[in-house]
């Protein structure tokens, strides 16, 4: 396989040759697709460069070369070392060439591939390359007009960026369509799509008074599937318009929904691929947590025609640019739509789970890393997760107007440019007077500060203080890092509730104010205070950090009880779980949990105060977001401890458990609305702790459930409420077999199917997944199904997978060498859980260990190699 090299930040250098126009002349075929371009391209006046022009060009076969109209002969260019050399070129000329390509064999769903009888396209970051001839980066935009030929009984449907021009009919059953984007773009934002699909048409007004026509495009047996996706697109679009101005500038707006795709979606201008995960919903086969999931999906693709296609990236190396920004606006846009303390909450909860483990390991990297090996392994949480937390602190530190008026300088300066991150951050800087220069250590620094509070109130003069320090442990390219700008919002908490104070400096009394924690260590005075308070510290996580404050259990029960942030009300019952497993890990009795079993009981007498936050309290820690709080793992012990907490706490609770079950049935038609989702997160979240009791009662409301549901949340609910339930295993494989015989025609239904089974916790687990990869269901060469049996049993089935004999491990080892032949980029992805060794106590972390030695010592793709080298550096 290809070795790779690594790409520095600091060698960037402008692109020798523009590319002014792009036209491409595709003739798809079964047997290889013949591809012609015609390339008009400029010299870089501005860059060095040289009498030749040298051009990407991977996977292909290069049949023909002109240059101005004229055929040069083999001696003026040569293909090799997947780049085309073209000598002696001048100063604005135009190059064409015809290449084959052979999309009929490519498994890596990367370029151009076909794959179920439809030919598809996915770009980004250097897919294009494989497709023809070309200059292969961000920083090179070009305006494309494209045309497509094929079998008009094969491929209907013709699609690629911009607007249609022309289409009609050619001899021998074939046709063709013309596309026109008139918005210069880099290549990683082409597509191209040709299959037999049908559309769902609709029309957005915008607010400029143009028509939008909008076509979703699937299979004919998905028609009845989209209009919650389309439903979600218009609400985007408005959005997008009343938040920051943006409105849509083409005439047409498409989302093909694609079944084998790597990522959830790509935002291609005007073409957006999306995994028909990301698209397809229906109560019968879509839960509610998937349904608000494309709703932010779809939301995040349309918000990229601004935030990155209309201003895109100079280089990889800003890909947070465009990711975290929009992961930030996407988050705004299901926060306003929906419950904003849930959507903080689930924000957070998978921040810490993956992005913290990320910077706790061998493979954390900074927001804006200095050098990178494989691009693809750059697609983290981190870029995305971490990268939307620090354009939500940046909108923190300078308020709402503000951040508005520097991104409505953002997208006006640069509109159709390739910028930086700088560039964005200096549009901040710019509008609010702030030296953001220490701030962009956020960017270039690697791993999660931790913040260390103390506190102290002397009741003689209604004085509180509060001193900060921060810190943050070494990573894989810095030892020492330079202090960040932590701001961090705060409130205090009395017996009543929220308490006004002073803060300092003077001013009128309030209920919460953001300090901004710069040095190492600073302290903060608040006055006027009339009790001794507890701390309601980073509200809302107001920066991407760790906390450690001396806390007494009392004062996050009075946290969980009383505050005015649903965000720390959270965080302080997980805190509270949290310290009860520990303590129960190291020996106490189930006394330790009292304080828990107090917070539950009274959360479950009030649940109709807030359902939505009540349904997010009730959940213990998981094992990821416990294990985050130990430099080792002791997986057996928090494992059991967590276990027995569970079985105490449903056990005391039955009845209450019992009669929030009851009390949250319904009759009320099935809508997918903020108030419904929180009555079915309640009623589901009880069911589950009652059936830790195993109780028949329990079991047979489980059953009934199954039986009866209406929709896919309740079903799969109570399925996996009898799956992980000793005490129903008869119950459980019935109605797997009734699940399967009744939704087998619909393949996102199966995988939730196959991934209930491959995350059950009983034991066994290991040889339930074995079966499973030989069921008619599940498919290698489909990323969905690989994620759901694969990647569920690795990441969601901890106590299986962490098996003391090593077996877990050996068994992603070889799933991931069988993957690596077939598609690298999922390869590199579903390794990650190995690449954690360290964090474990033996013998696990060196059975861990011999795997990823194992998996060196073959021939790897470049994608892969570099997690394994650096899991193992």
């Amino acid at each position: 396989m290809a070795s790779s090299q690594t790409v520095y930040l600091k060698d960037y250098r402008p692109p020798p040759f523009w590319i002014k126009s792009t036209e491409l002349k595709f003739q798809l075929g079964e047997e290889g697709t013949l591809v012609s371009s015609r390339l008009a391209i400029e010299r870089n006046t501005a860059a060095d460069s040289a009498d030749d022009l040298i051009l990407d060009a991977e996977q292909m076969t290069v049949l023909s070369v002109s240059l101005d109209g004229a055929d040069l002969p083999p001696v003026r260019w040569q293909h090799k070392n997947q780049k085309l050399l073209i000598q002696g070129v001048g100063d604005a000329f135009v190059i064409e060439c015809q290449s084959l390509i052979h999309p009929e064999s490519n498994t890596s769903l990367n370029g151009l591939y076909r794959s179920r009888g439809m030919f598809c396209s996915q770009c980004e970051p250097h897919g294009f390359r494989t497709i023809t001839p070309y200059i292969d980066r961000p920083d090179v935009l070009s305006v494309f007009s494209v045309r497509i030929e094929g079998d008009a009984a094969a491929y209907p449907v013709l699609l690629s960026n911009g607007n249609l021009v022309e289409k009609g009919a050619l001899p021998e059953g074939k046709h063709y369509a013309q596309w026109h984007d008139p918005f210069p773009k880099p290549a990683y934002l082409f597509a191209l799509v040709a299959g037999n699909l049908d559309r769902v048409e609709d029309r957005f007004t915008t607010m400029s008074g143009r028509d939008v026509d909008l076509h979703i495009y699937v299979e004919s047996k998905d028609l009845n599937k989209v209009s919650h996706a389309m439903e979600s697109l218009k609400q985007a679009m408005f959005w997008d318009e009343q938040k920051y101005g943006r409105e849509y500038d083409l005439d047409l707006f498409m989302i093909v929904a694609v079944d084998d795709f790597n990522m959830g979606a790509m935002e291609n201008k005007g073409l957006n691929i999306f995994n028909t995960s990301a698209v397809l919903a229906d109560p019968q086969i879509t839960t509610d947590a998937r349904y608000l999931w494309i709703q932010a999906v779809v939301a995040h693709e349309y918000f990229h025609n601004w935030s990155g296609n209309r201003v895109t990236c100079r280089d990889w190396f800003q890909l947070s640019l465009k990711e975290g920004f929009t992961v930030f606006r996407d988050g705004q846009f299901s926060a306003d739509l929906n419950s904003s303390e849930v959507k903080r909450i689930e924000s957070v909860s998978g921040l810490k789970a993956h992005q913290f483990a990320e910077d706790a390991g061998p493979l954390a990297h900074p927001v804006q890393p200095p050098s990178y090996q494989e691009i693809n392994n750059f697609y983290t949480s981190t870029v995305y997760e971490k990268g939307a937390e620090i354009v939500s602190m940046q909108a923190n530190l300078l308020g709402p107007e503000s951040f508005r008026r520097g991104t409505d300088l953002y997208f006006e300066r640069f509109d159709g440019q390739a910028v930086t991150i700088e560039d964005f951050v200096g549009c901040m800087a710019e509008v609010s007077g702030l030296d953001m220069t220490q701030f962009m250590n956020w960017y270039r620094q690697a791993g999660t500060p931790v913040v260390d509070a103390k506190d102290s109130y002397d009741a003689s003069t209604k004085t509180y203080r509060l001193k900060l320090r921060q810190s943050c442990p070494a990573t894989p390219e810095s030892k020492h890092k330079q202090p960040f700008v932590i701001p961090v919002r705060l409130g205090l908490v009395g017996a009543d509730g929220d308490i006004a104070f002073v803060a300092e400096g003077g001013g009128v009394p309030v209920q919460e104010t953001l300090l901004t924690l710069d040095q190492v260590e600073q302290e903060f005075v608040f006055t006027s205070i009339a009790e001794h308070p507890t701390p309601s510290l980073l509200r809302d996580l107001s920066a991407p950090v760790k906390l450690h404050y001396p806390w007494q259990d009392e004062q996050l029960a009075r946290i969980a009880r009383r505050d005015s942030n649903g965000f720390n009300r959270w965080e302080a019952a997980q805190q509270l779980a949290s310290r009860a497993i520990d303590k129960l890990a190291n020996g106490s009795s189930v006394s330790a949990a009292e304080p828990l079993l107090s917070l539950y009981s009274e959360l479950l007498a009030q649940f109709r105060d807030n359902p939505a936050l009540t349904a997010k309290m009730l959940p213990l820690p998981s094992l990821d977001a416990l294990a985050e709080q130990y430099s080792q793992i002791n997986l057996d012990s928090l494992y059991k401890a967590r276990n027995t907490l569970r079985q105490h706490l449903s056990a005391a609770l039955e009845g209450e458990f019992e009669q929030l079950f009851l009390a949250n049935q319904t009759d009320v038609p099935y809508a997918a609305n903020a108030e419904q989702i929180a009555q079915r997160a309640l009623k589901n979240s009880a069911l589950g702790w009652w059936m830790a009791t195993a109780s028949p009662a329990a079991i047979r409301a489980s059953v009934e459930q199954f039986s009866g549901a209406s929709n896919m949340t309740d079903r799969t609910a109570a399925l996996i409420a009898l799956v992980n339930c000793p005490g129903a295993q008869a119950h459980a494989q019935s109605s797997l077999a009734t699940f399967y015989r009744d939704w087998k025609h619909e393949p996102l239904a199966v995988n939730q199917w196959l991934s209930v089974q491959a995350s059950c916790d009983l034991p066994g687990g290991l040889q339930r997944v074995q079966e499973l990869l030989h069921h008619e269901a599940f498919d290698i060469r489909n990323p969905n199904k690989v994620r759901s049996v694969v990647g569920s049993f690795c990441t969601l089935n901890p106590d299986n997978f962490h098996n003391t004999d090593g077996s877990g491990y050996r068994f992603l080892a070889d799933k991931v060498l069988e993957l690596d032949r077939l598609n690298p980029q999922t390869a590199s992805r579903m390794v990650n859980p190995l690449s954690r060794w360290r964090r474990f106590s033996t013998p696990r972390a060196e059975l861990m260990r011999t795997e990823l030695m194992r998996l060196s010592a073959v021939d790897l793709s470049p994608d892969l190699r570099e997690i394994v080298d650096k899991s193992l550096a």
